[in-house]
């Protein structure tokens, strides 16, 4: 599907001001909404909004349906009569800046936990339990389950859902419904959170929908192994007999790595989804289109071909290449929901099958700047060799900040900046930004921190580190109205007039 010519931010949620640790679907959303109408941006893209898993990674979720409960705006709990003020206080100030996930964590959920034991005290036949009761039945199909896995990987320490009593660990039925009898509170909570995230998630939307925001998300191909999804359908995913991977998930040794990358995922069973229809797939998707306007496929050439690698192999260096399921997956998602706004994340080394299985599709790549400079004029990431039907970035979450970039660069590199972009560096942030706004390229994505020109200091991720990720967050003095000027100038000047306003 052609996007039109348009640009936008890349800031995730979490990364928002506001007093309880991390940013929320609260009232920094509402007014970074209305500052990016003022700027000129038709696009908000975010990362995964399922829960952080491990290192605190949205993309090491414990489900491929669920939000990230620790984005429910307090607040608005408070305004439903669920928390008081006082629930409202921390006992020390919040970091503005920097995410402490373990505090945070223990704030939230502890106050999450005071709000769904009002609401059933509450509640009764009022309109808010008739949403909740249409809620719990629309989701049905993923939320039982999800339920169910948050409420045993508690009572069993959080270890592997394998080592749970085994008829659990094989999900049984009738097992599962013992145990949704046995936890049934800890189960209705955990409904709760997601109704209230959803409740509000929506909201936020439609508020950035009416002013003419679309919302780009983004949808990992790969989930945990300790997951809801992998537990309730182990014949999705490659598995051995006692519910542990048989292969996992990685990328192959290259320059950067001379042992490439295990991620350590488990990989799925595709012949299995081919044979119901790719059902559980275009469940999942369709759930992404309701929470977000466009979807950024994470590592799109899985779906020509994925690393596998044996689950007992230390690193990814002995695994090999596997077909995956190609336009067979795309053609049932078309047919299913029709012509579908995607970007497929194409980035590292891409093979002409990859090439040819988006372009068929009609799904716009991805170009980071970044990556631009360093050999010659061939190189598929400068400006003068963009394609219309792309995305261009001068940097992602998982690249250092513009200036962080520049301040780490070698000569040689340099040279070739300057050379390329006229510049001196001494503004390299905006002057990168001005070169994706430039771009032949349809979208154009800025993440918040090249606009304010911060340094690496301000990087939200590096991959490969375990920790120390995540933890950006933005102050609310820090996005100043000539930001918003200035991206305007520059979207009006080279005509990335979006999706229009209503």
């Amino acid at each position: 599907m052609k996007l039109p010519r348009a640009s936008g931010i890349l800031l995730h949620p979490t990364s928002l001001d506001g007093p309880h640790g991390s940013g929320d679907c609260g009232a920094a959303a509402y007014r970074f909404v209305d500052w990016l109408v003022d700027a000129g941006q038709s696009l908000w893209q975010i990362l995964p909004l399922c829960g952080a898993g491990a290192g605190n990674s949205p993309y090491a979720s414990s489900s491929a349906f669920a939000g990230n409960v620790l984005l429910i705006d307090l607040a608005a709990l408070r305004r439903h009569g669920w928390l008081d003020d006082a629930d409202l206080d921390a006992p020390q100030p919040f970091d503005p800046h920097r995410i402490d996930h373990e505090r945070v964590r223990a704030f939230r959920m502890t106050r999450l936990e005071r709000a769904a034991r009002r609401f059933e005290a509450l509640a009764g036949d009022a309109p808010q339990r008739l949403a909740f009761d249409g809620f719990c039945r629309a989701h049905a199909a993923w939320l039982d389950d999800y339920s169910l896995f948050m409420s045993l990987d508690e009572a069993h320490g959080r270890c592997s859902w394998t080592a749970w009593p085994q008829p659990l660990a094989a999900h049984q039925p009738q097992a599962v419904r013992d145990a949704m009898t046995r936890h049934a509170g800890r189960v209705a909570f955990w409904k709760f959170c997601q109704w209230c995230f959803f409740s509000q998630w929506q909201q936020l939307k439609s508020h950035a929908n009416r002013r003419g925001v679309r919302i780009v998300g983004d949808l990992p191909i790969f989930i945990s192994h300790q997951s809801a999804e992998v537990w309730a359908r182990q014949d999705l995913f490659e598995l051995r007999a006692d519910g542990q991977p048989e292969v996992v998930a990685g990328v192959p040794p290259d320059f950067f790595s001379a042992t490439g990358q295990r991620w350590g995922n488990p990989l799925y069973r595709w012949s299995a989804h081919a044979a119901d229809g790719f059902a559980w797939w275009l469940q999942r998707l369709r759930l992404a289109f309701e929470c977000v306007d466009i979807v950024r496929l994470d590592h799109f050439r899985g779906f020509a071909a994925h690393w596998e690698i044996p689950a007992d192999e230390p690193t990814a260096v002995h695994g090999r290449w596997v077909d995956g399921p190609g336009a067979a997956l795309f053609t049932a998602v078309e047919s299913a929901l029709g012509p579908t706004p995607i970007i497929a994340e194409d980035l590292g080394s891409i093979t002409p099958d990859v090439l040819a299985l988006r372009r068929r599709f009609g799904f716009p790549g991805m170009r980071v700047l970044q990556f631009a400079f360093g050999d010659d004029a061939r190189n598929p990431y400068l400006p003068h060799n963009h394609d219309a039907d792309s995305v261009v970035y001068p940097g992602t979450h998982d690249n250092d900040t513009c200036v962080g970039w520049w301040s780490g660069l070698g000569e040689p590199e340099r040279h070739r900046v300057r050379e390329y972009l006229n510049t001196d560096g001494a503004d390299i942030a905006w002057t990168l930004i001005r070169a994706a706004q430039a771009s032949v390229a349809d979208t154009a994505i800025v993440a918040i921190q090249d606009v304010l020109g911060l340094d690496g200091r301000a990087r939200m991720n590096t991959p490969g580190q375990a920790s120390g990720c995540w933890e950006w967050r933005m102050s609310r003095e820090q996005l100043q109205p000539w930001h918003a000027q200035r991206l305007a100038e520059l979207g009006r000047i080279f005509g990335r007039s979006g999706w229009g306003r209503p």
